[in-house]
């Protein structure tokens, strides 16, 4: 009897030791939930290869154009001396139709085309000298149209943790500019890049804590 006493007691004060209160128990159970899921969506992730789970960035300025090509279309059918103000907005090429487009006054020109001393107006093309003497009538229209996309793609779990992160940037820009005086142009200029295709490749061997070094620092200059 003493016996069965004996192991009732002992038993019973195991029990007590390793017995957790519920709020506790409640606790450690989510905890290890968390870290089950965490290790199994890490090692999800860092056998993927796919821009799915990754950001992506779309940089448009909105414009009747939908390439370089188009563009560049439109802007060479007009004509300098022929081509008249009301024109350009058929064309896309006014502020009425098309979004930021910039409206230089004469002195926005010569800054352009006179950056110094030694450029004289007399060795401007004949639109511009045309222009520029009658300064009250002479303006331009600026116009800059960028269309980019930039993809990241890689390694999800080096991406996400900031080890490795590689970017494909493509697009395309296009630059004009236009000369108008008393409402006839006179003068233009086109530029751009018709196809951009890039690849950034960032390496950071501390992963995230990479910028916080970088933070760290700032703070102590």
């Amino acid at each position: 009897m003493e016996t069965n006493m004996h192991l009732n007691m002992q038993t019973g004060f195991d029990k007590k030791i390793f017995r957790l209160p519920t709020d506790l128990r409640g606790t450690v159970v989510f905890r290890l939930f968390q870290f089950a899921l965490l290790f199994s969506l890490t090692a999800m992730l860092s056998s993927c290869s796919t821009t799915f789970w990754l950001p992506s960035q779309q940089k448009i300025v909105v414009t009747p154009w939908n390439s370089f090509r188009e563009a560049k279309s439109a802007f060479e059918r007009i004509t300098p001396y022929q081509t008249k103000k009301n024109e350009l907005e058929e064309l896309g090429f006014a502020p009425p139709v098309t979004p930021n487009i910039q409206i230089l006054n004469y002195l926005d020109i010569m800054e352009r085309f006179m950056p110094n001393q030694s450029i004289t107006i007399e060795d401007l093309a004949l639109g511009l000298q045309d222009c520029l003497a009658d300064q009250e009538q002479c303006v331009a229209y600026e116009i800059i149209i960028r269309k980019f996309d930039s993809q990241r793609f890689g390694n999800v779990f080096l991406d996400l943790f900031n080890f490795r992160r590689k970017t494909t940037v493509s697009g395309w820009d296009f630059r004009a500019l236009i000369v108008i005086k008393n409402n006839l142009v006179v003068y233009k200029l086109s530029s751009g890049t018709p196809d951009t295709a890039e690849l950034h490749d960032t390496k950071n061997p501390l992963g995230p804590l990479q910028s916080a070094d970088r933070f760290i620092w700032t703070v102590a200059q």
